[in-house]
């Protein structure tokens, strides 16, 4: 097993960010893994132990979020700076090209790279997301993100998130609980709280995230392109996928039946197909 690297690299406002970094084949096309808003780098693992070794995975933590800076501004969460931030950490870490694995958010952010630093991308996998984000699944994002329980363990954390996600695909109550502990950790009053800065809500308020970002989703009409689509998912529509497909006619697309937002990436019927299409990549 490859041994994983921590991290730490400072944004240009001196804010740090953190990063996990496993070691591949130099001459190999890295790969980095972009997390939804409330999500942390830690979701990646599974994907790096198939993949580190024969390439490079980077994990990044958004500022605010897992082991990165919170900021003392909330508009420093907003998401025009999240781009930045990639920017940043992508020049620090050496990482100039890249095939990027983006669940939600983090696919958000893989298209507006596709405006912003275009030869940069070899790849891209969008993860149960799209040009058109559903107002209905974007609120139970906002209030799942915005909200701190403060759960006394996370046994009793696995109910509240089988509550707000109850299409989550996971197969087991073990794996329940390998979410909940991916998604909080204990806190110096010894309860368990988000891994993220809940705050984050208030800078997404007004962006329009429920608008259209066709334009932006264009831009990856050169760039080789996997959207992994939960059937019944909340945030990506049946119809946005379509458009999708028309607009992008060669986009590759692994249907996950009955799952919502969003799959894992660990699904045995995703994991192969998204291999062979990373593993097709220089």
């Amino acid at each position: 097993m490859i041994s994983v690297m921590e991290r730490r690299v400072p944004a240009r406002d001196g804010l740090i960010l953190a990063a996990l970094d496993w070691a591949g084949d130099p001459s190999r096309t890295p790969i980095l893994c972009l997390t939804g808003i409330c999500r942390t780098a830690r979701d990646y693992e599974g994907l790096a132990e198939r993949h580190a070794g024969r390439r490079r995975v980077v994990a990044l933590d958004y500022m605010g979020h897992g082991d990165s800076a919170r900021a003392p501004d909330v508009s420093r969460y907003r998401p025009e700076r999240a781009l930045a931030d990639i920017l940043d950490a992508c020049a620090a870490l050496h990482l100039p090209r890249a095939v990027v694995v983006g669940t939600s958010f983090g696919g958000l952010m893989a298209m507006f790279l596709s405006l912003a630093r275009p030869s940069m991308l070899r790849g891209v996998v969008l993860n149960d997301i799209g040009p058109r984000v559903e107002s209905d699944g974007l609120d139970v994002v906002t209030r799942f993100a915005g909200n701190d329980p403060g759960f006394a363990s996370l046994d009793d954390a696995v109910p509240y998130i089988r509550s707000v996600m109850p299409r989550l695909p996971l197969p087991d109550e073990a794996a329940w609980l390998r979410f909940a502990d991916l998604t909080y950790r204990r806190g110096e009053d010894g309860r368990f709280h988000p891994r993220w800065d809940t705050r984050i809500v208030q800078a997404m308020e007004g962006d329009g995230a429920g608008g259209d970002f066709g334009p932006v989703f264009r831009g990856l009409r050169p760039v080789p392109t996997m959207l992994v689509w939960g059937e019944r998912s909340e945030i990506l529509s049946a119809a946005t996928m379509r458009a999708m497909v028309r607009d992008k006619p060669d986009l590759e697309v692994v249907t996950l039946p009955g799952a919502g937002h969003a799959p894992t990436l660990g699904e045995p019927a995703v994991a192969a197909r998204m291999d062979a299409f990373l593993g097709a990549i220089p």
